[in-house]
């Protein structure tokens, strides 16, 4: 089945609430996916950070193939093997704490915001329940992390949304400080801004908002969804600003591209979830935790970290210097393999130049062009990639 086949079937049998690019991809390999059509692609999306270590990866995928064979679905009336070890392996590459699976990043946001809440309840008073984020964020669909989404895009035609939630301007401490109350139990950030254009959370700001939360024993929850995994060139961005969240949300890039999402909290909050307050079906699953355990180990070998950050210095360098000579680029920004490249107008027509010379890249709000390559990509891919980029920047 062709490109024009596949695009076809989907318009008439599935929902329309996607704005898809006209490609139908049937195979990956590393950095690299084919279109139905035999055309071959520079992936630069990864599934939107999930895959950060390429496409069928040879130790996720024999991983998973060994769980294949041998259990499937439990639910989590049972213990499994895959998920405690699994469990184990991602504490230890943390802190002290404990650990809930889910499916999704927005799973876990729901999972933390329940968590905020409740632990406040238990620890303070059945009004300490308010909530602090922060403008340009997004922490998911649900209509509970819509009520954390700093963006009312994401928000219009719902109906009302949760309340007791504020937003407040993105690395602004003052602000922070003064939407604090005696209501209030947490705030939610992520430490770079994805979705509205790779914003890079300023490291004095950080600093000065964990302590502002132990000041006032709120607490701290980072939303590592897509920062988590390798992405910043640290195994989660929490740790380029040296300070320890209470609750740490992640998904995407944990199974390497199958669906999975956690949430970690500190001992003494993760106490609060007691049988009862909160589950997912299939949450943690033993195909999941299986993937999850062969991804993690490659992630944290230290030329893969290294790799992301040497290359993300590089590529910021190079576009840089694009910023010099085309007058269109206002900014870039990023961290690690987490890069955002602002135009002075929208950027969809660069997408698409890139698309049809054989990079896949995409859109961070209207008008950023956000790369998020996989962390063993090479100085040769890399210098491909800004190529093809740096002419359909020039022509937009």
């Amino acid at each position: 089945m062709d490109t024009k086949e596949t695009m076809d079937m989907a318009g008439k049998y599935l929902t329309q609430n996607y704005g898809r690019q006209p490609i139908a991809l049937v195979k990956g390999k590393r950095c690299y996916v084919w279109d139905a059509d035999g055309k071959k692609y520079l992936d630069f999306v990864t599934g939107l950070a999930a895959g950060n270590m390429g496409h069928c990866h040879p130790a996720v995928v024999a991983a998973v193939k060994k769980q294949l064979g041998e259990l499937w679905h439990t639910s989590n009336i049972y213990y499994t093997q895959p998920q405690a070890v699994y469990g184990k392996a991602l504490v230890e590459s943390l802190y002290k704490g404990r650990v809930f699976f889910c499916n999704s990043g927005t799973e876990a946001n729901e999972a933390a915001l329940k968590l905020a809440r409740r632990h406040s309840i238990e620890n303070f008073s059945k009004e300490r329940v308010d909530i602090i984020a922060f403008e340009g964020s997004f922490h998911g669909r649900t209509l509970g992390s819509l009520s954390l989404t700093g963006q009312l895009k994401y928000q219009q035609g719902f109906g009302p949304i949760p309340g007791a939630v504020k937003h407040v301007p993105f690395g602004d401490l003052e602000a922070v400080a003064k939407a604090v109350t005696k209501k209030t139990c947490a705030v939610f950030i992520e430490p770079v801004q994805g979705e509205i254009g790779v914003k890079v959370a300023n490291a004095k700001f950080i600093a000065g908002l964990a302590k502002l939360c132990a000041d006032k024993k709120i607490l701290l929850v980072f939303d590592e969804v897509q920062t988590g995994f390798g992405r910043t060139g640290k195994l989660f961005a929490y740790e380029h600003f040296k300070v320890k969240p209470d609750i740490i949300t992640m998904a995407k890039g944990i199974a390497n591209g199958f669906p999975m999402g956690a949430m970690f909290a500190k001992e003494e909050v993760a106490k609060s979830l007691v049988p009862g307050t909160h589950a997912a079906t299939f949450g943690g699953g033993p195909i999941a935790c299986s993937g999850a355990l062969a991804m993690l180990a490659e992630v944290k070998k230290p030329e893969i970290l290294e790799n992301a950050r040497d290359l993300g210095r590089y590529a910021l360098i190079r576009l840089n210097g694009l910023r010099q000579k085309i007058k269109t680029i206002k900014e870039v920004r990023g961290l690690g393999l987490m890069i955002g490249v602002e135009m002075a107008h929208p950027c969809a027509q660069v997408v698409a130049d890139c698309a049809k010379n054989g990079l896949l890249v995409n859109c961070a709000n209207q008008n950023t062009v956000r790369l998020l390559p996989p962390l063993d990509i090479t100085r040769q891919e890399m210098d491909r990639a800004l190529s093809i980029l740096g002419k359909a920047l020039a022509s937009s």
